[in-house]
């Protein structure tokens, strides 16, 4: 498990216990069993990451439904064993975390289901519309689910958006600043004419943004036409 992931989950855990789960210190000091069960049909995510919450409390952890499992209602997920304590205060940590992956993993499995069914070529990516500090958790849910994980951080490729298109001279200027220094770019469009331009200056990629479907058929279509008149050209 990544590292930046155990300190998270580490995070999570303070949050929630604070200085000490004081109802639980009110318990016979024993040790106790339990078993994660679902409530509905989904995706299971985040077993892994649930079962490090506990083992770092002195619990023994057994995975039952590995993450990707398709699940019905009232199957057995994970199974828990060690202190009353322990298993009691990573008890809501835990769950929140797998409920919270699993419906991204599931609600992504049926977005993937059918853009799958119309095209099997295009593929679901995520962005970066994430609750901070959950980002890696909800980024591994949706790949979990059959989507893909896509620029996880401001650092890891170069998109030019709307915003950065307001304070830059012009979108011609930014698009050849950014192909001087990286080989891979994208740049974010909302009309057929900063598509062209994005194009024509060699944007690795173009993302259509809040744009209706028969006008993205449209420029996807010009586009080609532009790209073969330039490979005839050749």
């Amino acid at each position: 498990m990544h590292s930046r992931a155990k300190k998270a989950l580490e995070t999570f855990l303070r949050e929630d216990i604070g200085k000490g789960d004081i109802t639980s210190k009110l318990l016979p000091r024993k040790k106790i069993s339990a078993v994660i069960i679902s409530r509905q049909a989904g995706i299971v995510a985040g077993t892994l990451h649930v079962k490090e919450i506990f083992t770092s409390r002195n619990c023994r952890v057994r995975i039952l439904k590995n993450d990707g499992t398709k699940i019905k209602p009232n199957d057995r997920i994970i199974a828990i064993s060690g202190p009353a304590y322990s298993v009691l205060s990573c008890e809501r940590t835990a769950l929140n975390l797998l409920s919270r992956m699993s419906g991204i993993a599931t609600q992504t499995n049926k977005l993937v289901g059918i853009i799958k069914s119309a095209n099997p070529k295009v593929e679901l990516y995520s962005t970066r519309k994430t609750a901070p500090g959950l980002r890696i958790f909800d980024k591994e849910a949706v790949e979990i689910g059959g989507g893909r994980k896509y620029r996880v951080a401001l650092d890891q490729m170069v998109m030019i958006k709307d915003n950065h298109l307001a304070v830059a001279k012009s979108l011609q200027d930014i698009v050849r600043a950014a192909k001087k220094r990286y080989k891979k770019f994208e740049v974010e469009v909302e009309n057929l004419d900063d598509a062209i331009t994005a194009a024509r200056e060699g944007a690795s990629i173009i993302m259509l943004d809040n744009i209706p479907p028969r006008e993205i058929l449209h420029i996807i279509q010009v586009l080609k036409r532009a790209k073969s008149s330039k490979t005839c050209k050749n």
